[in-house]
């Protein structure tokens, strides 16, 4: 059986570069990798129909965007499509690396009510993800922390940048963004469903050291 290994952080904190980054390292070093990015937006209904209200798609006064357990539901139903096939990923490979999972449904919807790690939403996704569809435990979660003001410019330069990479609502809202970092934290604290790193982003993380230590 793999090792589950989540990449969790910001819009804009440089998930996708560390998990390119930490997929050679591990191969380098002989370990078979798989990868996974949540959501699946054009693999999934569910995630299409959260990009969708994420960029107003759904019509005026959309009730889906605006309920954060509705969109909690729609991104968790396309997590619960992907387990059977990360499931083969784990019983295939020794380490399969997610880029976002059930921990940053917690952090965005407990930011959306401004509650804190401890708060009730957190328990209702726990509850939701883990204990009713029974998606795979993380063994370890790597959070990529970054200063709000870097990963938003980052996200500004991607969006320019990048064709079809325009910032959602969630990516232009600081406030919820710096909310999301503090939820963030408070969950790596806490252990939440798993160990934590907690990685600075504003530089490049020593991928090698760290391959080592997911391997070890």
């Amino acid at each position: 059986m793999g090792r589950l290994i989540v990449i969790e952080g910001l819009d804009g904190a440089g998930k996708r570069t560390l998990s390119d980054a930490l997929c050679a390292a591990l191969a380098d070093r002989g370990a078979r990798t798989a990868r996974m990015a949540f959501p699946r937006y054009d693999d999934d209904v569910h995630a299409e129909l959260a990009r969708d209200a994420l960029y107003g798609r759904l019509g005026d006064g959309d009730a889906v965007a605006g309920s954060v357990h509705a969109m909690a539901l729609l991104f968790a139903l396309d997590r619960r499509a992907a387990a059977p096939g990360l499931r083969t990923a784990l019983d295939t490979h020794d380490v399969v690396l997610v880029d976002r999972y059930v921990a940053s449904n917690a952090a965005y919807c407990a930011a959306r009510l401004e509650q804190d790690a401890g708060g009730e939403i957190v328990g209702w996704v726990r509850a939701l993800e883990i204990e009713r569809f029974g998606i795979p435990v993380p063994d370890r979660q790597l959070l990529l922390a970054v200063p709000g003001e870097v990963a938003a410019e980052r996200a500004r330069h991607r969006a320019r940048t990048e064709p079809g990479r325009e910032r959602d609502a969630y990516e232009a809202d600081a406030a919820l963004q710096r909310r999301t970092d503090a939820v963030y934290r408070g969950l790596a604290a806490a252990s939440w469903l798993s160990p934590w790193t907690v990685l600075d982003g504003a530089c490049s993380p020593d991928t090698a050291a760290l391959a080592d230590r997911l391997l070890g």
